[in-house]
């Protein structure tokens, strides 16, 4: 088969190692991918969000699945697309990715429902929403309606910082459009997880749960970012939670879309504050997370080409999915002044060496290479992975092959999968 795999990042280059471990495979194209990726698949210089040249590419080069990996090209309806000129390909629907296209939709969805998810109200006015914000107090969230590069939720622990969020968001249109409508949310305390499930509208199956670090420093501190690592699984999600999550909050969103007319097939992210009353609905995601892709993926032993394609004819049924007892982790090494301004261009040096460690694979990001040398390109560079037998030997392992690997300006945390390790010890 040949697989087009739409976007450029760590996810990318993660979908296009674990369906190159197929088979079926006879070639991969990654869409516009990156210096790793080229060392897997053949790289096509087209945008995530150029549809009608994607198709064209498809129609051209016989391309038997596109699996999209970015939430753009989703929400702008690429599966429509495809799917009006008779290709195959894997996501939800341009209705269906209102899930993460609108948190305004996917609030109104829960409270419909009766989804757990934090209470909420829904502003188009900035004024009415300060206004509502300054009544109701802090902490508080405050979240952009439309899609953010994961940036668009704002944790205010002051009023003060609450009403800057709003005239970010609504005013000075950071997000632009997707700064058209906020949702002021409740602040919950918990600890957060992610759980990925695959659905072909019917049958339902959930990977390895997992924990993302959204802030750029130790400890949780700094201003968030597109994902600093991950581990899995999240100790706080245990076997009879994970049962729980799936009955009380991914079956009924599934059947909650088919009952709205909205049938939803793909991935379905589910971020969770995992409270003392549950788990509760932060958000929704319509496609892979990133990093989360990058811990979640090593450790499913199925044929990932297999299950995509019975999403795709709707026989999720008849594919098995075992999901690997060990942990991963994922480091993000990042560039310097990430996720502010930072420079592109930097060399790097020591992945091989990385990658000669038992277990560890390194994903590429944000990096392009030129005259065989391999430069950052973006924010987020690397995403270093480790599997071992437990936690803590994915992380050695993880940190050990983040030492080997250098280049100027480089960035990452030191305390990503701790939070497991503390549970495992008060357990």
């Amino acid at each position: 088969m040949k697989v087009l795999i739409v976007g450029g990042g760590g996810r990318e280059h993660t979908l296009a190692w674990k369906i190159g471990q197929s088979s079926k495979v006879e070639r991969i194209y990654v869409s516009p991918g990156n210096a790793g990726t080229s060392r897997i698949a053949r790289s096509v210089s087209i945008e995530p969000t150029d549809i009608d040249a994607l198709v064209d590419f498809a129609c051209k080069e016989g391309v038997d699945l596109t699996v999209v990996g970015p939430e753009a090209p989703l929400v702008k309806g690429i599966v429509d697309r495809f799917e009006k000129d008779g290709l195959m390909i894997f996501g939800p629907s341009k209705r269906a990715a209102q899930i993460e296209g609108s948190k305004v939709f996917a609030k109104e969805l829960m409270r419909k429902y009766d989804i757990p998810t934090p209470n909420f109200e829904v502003f188009e006015s900035p004024n009415e929403a300060i206004e509502y914000i300054e009544a109701k107090g802090a902490p508080i969230v405050v979240k952009a309606d439309g899609l953010a590069a994961g940036k668009g939720s704002i944790i205010a622990m002051e009023v003060e910082e609450a009403v800057k969020a709003v005239e970010t968001i609504m005013v000075h249109r950071i997000f632009g459009d997707s700064g058209n409508k906020v949702i002021v949310e409740d602040y919950i305390e918990g600890e957060e997880a992610t759980i990925t499930a695959l659905t072909d509208g019917n049958t339902v199956v959930t990977l390895a749960s997992s924990q993302d670090h959204k802030r750029i420093f130790d400890d949780d501190r700094g201003p968030n970012t597109g994902g600093m690592g991950a581990y899995a699984p999240a100790p706080v999600i245990t076997r009879e939670l994970s049962e729980q999550i799936t009955q009380r909050i991914v079956t009924p969103t599934i059947n909650a879309m088919e009952a709205e007319g909205i049938p939803y097939k793909g991935v379905l992210y589910a971020g969770l504050m995992v409270t003392n009353d549950g788990p509760q609905v932060l958000e929704f995601n319509c496609r892979f997370g990133d990093p989360e892709s990058q811990v979640v993926l090593p450790l499913l032993r199925a044929d990932l080409l297999d299950l995509l394609i019975a999403i795709s004819d709707g026989r999720l049924d008849e594919v098995g999915c075992e999901v690997d007892t060990r942990a991963a982790v994922c480091v993000v090494i990042a560039s310097g002044g990430y996720p502010g301004s930072y420079e592109k261009g930097k060399e790097i040096s020591g992945l091989d060496q990385a990658e000669e460690l038992e277990g560890v694979v390194v994903f590429h990001a944000g990096t392009k290479t030129e005259r065989d040398k391999i430069l950052t390109n973006g924010g987020r560079v690397l995403g270093v992975t480790a599997i071992g037998k437990d936690i803590t030997t994915a992380i050695d392992r993880a940190y050990e092959a983040v030492r080997r690997i250098s280049f100027e300006g480089m960035h990452y945390r030191q305390d990503i999968g701790y939070k497991a390790l503390k549970r495992l010890q008060e357990g």
